[in-house]
């Protein structure tokens, strides 16, 4: 349930972007024209006046348009400054990245099919030395620790339907870990 909520929370902001920038224009706008409508009308008589129609359009679309402009070009300085300027947007990926679990300690699937390979590699390269070996079984640790995570089911599961593989052997996995993998891996609601 919680995945699913977090899906359509994740949609909502990929279009928040879009969908405020039209409400912040359009309501700046509408916000600013009551101040500066009486330009545009025929009874103008101050010194910036406009003609109640530009090549037959009226002359308020005009304004409006014009207002939104720089509405939208005020809002894009705002954001060169934040990010040029200020440069915060550094502090938020780094917290970010702190907050994802996957830049921290889990190791997403084709990450470590290529971290379990070269450990494979390593192991068979230096098997006398102590310490390497010791870094190897942390690793093999660290992956059989993640082949618990539903994110490792689910590529088990793409792995067998989406490329028809009937084999997706990870040596790098104890025999019982693999056999529960496969289990979880058809046994996942779908989405």
């Amino acid at each position: 349930m919680k995945k699913v909520i977090m899906r359509q929370y994740w949609r909502l902001q990929q279009s928040q972007a879009v969908i405020s920038m039209a409400f912040w224009t359009t309501t700046l706008t509408l916000i600013i024209w009551p101040y500066v409508s009486w330009r545009f009308d025929d009874n103008c008589d101050g010194t910036l006046c406009f003609s109640d129609e530009i090549l037959g359009i009226s002359s308020t679309y005009f304004g409006l348009m014009l207002i939104g402009v720089i509405v939208l070009l005020s809002v894009f300085l705002i954001g060169y400054i934040y990010d040029v300027g200020f440069g915060l947007w550094k502090e938020h990926l780094t917290i970010s990245t702190e907050r994802n679990p996957f830049g921290v300690y889990l190791i997403a699937p084709p990450m470590g099919l290529v971290l379990a390979q070269t450990n494979l590699l390593l192991k068979h390269l230096a098997p006398e030395d102590e310490d390497v070996q010791r870094h190897v079984a942390f690793i093999e640790r660290w992956l059989e620790w993640n082949a618990d995570e539903e994110i490792w089911a689910r590529a088990m599961e793409a792995w067998k339907n989406n490329m028809g593989d009937e084999d997706p052997y990870l040596p790098f996995l104890s025999k019982e870990k693999r056999d529960d993998l496969e289990d979880r891996s058809s046994t996942l609601p779908k989405d």
